[in-house]
């Protein structure tokens, strides 16, 4: 496995992990707020991040790299309002998507075709990932302080399944 692609999905692997500790965070700020449906929603999300990190972990190994685990940054634990927290979401979203964008243009440059291959699958998961965030802020934003839309939105939100991703066999 190249160094350098060794090195920018160990920080990626760093960088899932971490979404998936903010989404937890996020759960535990809804759960707090009494709205449920919201934290099960983070609830997946955090779910599906660490999905994300191990699929990194297990394409390394089997590249025959080295996983290099490092500290996971703290999350924020509280938002303003259910609105900021969803907007919070969105722009880390977007962050994710530039350091994929950022993963294929090393994959690129070094040639590494494998390395491309594998990160597509990451390039379509994250025009998803942004599409669902930024309909949140959208549905967020309309209802805003409205006990009435919160309530339904938040029933809305308790009926996302969690989408397992096959477990790799070792």
């Amino acid at each position: 496995m190249n160094d350098r692609i060794e090195r920018a999905f160990n920080e990626q692997i760093n960088a899932e992990m971490y979404s998936s500790y903010l989404y937890l965070s996020m759960n535990a700020y809804f759960r707090s707020e009494n709205l449920p449906g919201f934290a099960n929603w983070m609830m997946v999300q955090a779910q599906e991040e660490l999905q994300h990190a191990m699929k990194f972990y297990d394409y390394v190994f089997d590249q025959c790299g080295r996983v290099v685990l490092t500290s996971i940054e703290g999350p924020q634990l509280k938002w303003d309002s259910p609105l900021a927290a969803f907007e919070h979401q969105l722009a880390h979203e977007q962050l994710v998507t530039d350091l994929i964008n950022k993963l294929v243009d090393i994959a690129s440059e070094t040639k590494d075709h494998a390395a491309y291959e594998f990160l597509q699958w990451f390039v379509k998961e994250q025009v998803e990932e942004e599409a669902n965030a930024r309909e949140l802020v959208a549905k967020a934003s309309m209802i805003g302080d409205d006990g009435p839309g919160l309530y339904m939105l938040d029933k809305e939100l308790a009926g996302r399944p969690l989408k397992l991703v096959p477990a790799k066999k070792n």
